[in-house]
Order: structure tokens, then sequence, then C-alpha cells
């Protein structure tokens, strides 16, 4: 589980993902998508073409991370 602090912006990628990138691809995605964004703390979701792949980076106050999730049955919901 990912525990985010009360007042996080989270940013979804409405395109889907390659989940094979990694730390690099997916900033790169960010520094494009939402520019100015990457070291503010905010969270960047990011699924892949079937909807069961999730990841997650965040900046962690001295580096970037990565949270994945995956799920063995169903789909994340399309909102």
């Amino acid at each position: 589980m990912l525990a985010l602090p009360g007042k996080s912006k989270l940013f979804l990628y409405k395109e889907a993902t390659d989940m094979r990138k990694g730390f690099e691809g997916l900033s790169a995605i960010v520094d494009i998508a939402f520019q100015g964004e990457l070291t503010s703390g905010a969270y960047f979701i990011f699924l892949n073409k079937q909807r069961n792949i999730m990841k997650v980076l965040y900046w962690d106050s001295d580096g970037l991370a990565i949270w994945q999730k995956r799920l063995e049955k169903g789909h994340f919901a399309k909102r």
C-alpha cells in the first residue's frame, strides 16, 4: 500500500505506457507531459494498455521512487 500525504498532487498519464520503462523512461514522459512537476513531490500514475499494471513514479525527498502493482484478475477502472 502506498500512503499519500494529505495535500499530494496526483497526475494520471492518459496514454497506455510500456511497463518496461523505468526511472529514465517514465521521468522523460513526466518532463514532456507535466513540465516542471517531476521533483515537486507529486505522484505520476501510469497504466499499461490492458490496464492491469500500474506504476507510480514520485520524488521521495532525495530521489525518484517507483511503486508498481499488477492485478491477477480484472483491471483498473477507466474514469
